[in-house]
């Protein structure tokens, strides 16, 4: 159990049964009344951010993540495929919805972190900045630039981002996978 004072961020707890992230959290008393704890809680299962208060006499349980590393294969069907790492042979199906929005940066063959609760895969983190290849670019057109100009491109996953005029087709670019931008071009080996 996590006294009241040391939920902090980056630390999980588990409320009603489901585990928690902690986002934000800030120890203050107001006036002559005893000191409390405000936080923002992420849902590592459904994803919702909630605000809650911690008193003094309350107290969190720490909740009981593992993680594994896992190789992604590939989607089919609203299903991702994949594989624990050094074992190909120990294939497992998982629901874009566990996902979410982080598919659209995941190539055959990268590898990944599974968050692992109760036993069920609840959430991936897949590293924060990763190299996808220029599938399909517009080419680069005149006009008012004195902003800097720029256009959308399609990833080789399928991930459309913004990127500068200069980006053309088999560029790799280095891309924000917790944004979704474009932060670099890299280049080939």
């Amino acid at each position: 159990m996590i006294d009241y004072n040391k939920i902090s961020p980056r630390t999980h707890i588990v409320l009603d049964g489901q585990p928690y992230e902690v986002l934000d959290s800030h120890i203050f008393r107001k006036q002559m009344r005893k000191p409390v704890n405000q936080t923002k809680l992420k849902n590592l299962i459904t994803g919702k951010v909630v605000e809650r208060t911690f008193q003094q006499s309350d107290k969190a349980e720490e909740a009981d993540l593992s993680s594994k590393k896992v190789v992604f294969i590939y989607s089919r069907q609203n299903e991702c495929w994949f594989h624990t790492s050094g074992n190909r042979s120990e294939r497992f199906s998982v629901s874009e919805d566990v996902i979410g929005n982080k598919k659209q940066f995941l190539k055959e063959g990268s590898e990944t972190e599974a968050l692992i609760f109760d036993e069920k895969i609840i959430a991936f983190r897949i590293p924060i900045k990763v190299d996808l290849e220029v599938a399909e670019a517009p080419p680069a057109t005149k006009g008012n630039t004195a902003q800097g100009g720029d256009k959308r491109v399609i990833l080789e996953t399928g991930a459309s981002v913004t990127t500068p005029l200069f980006i053309n087709v088999g560029d790799i670019v280095r891309v924000n996978t917790e944004t979704g931008e474009y932060v670099e071009r890299v280049e080939k080996n």
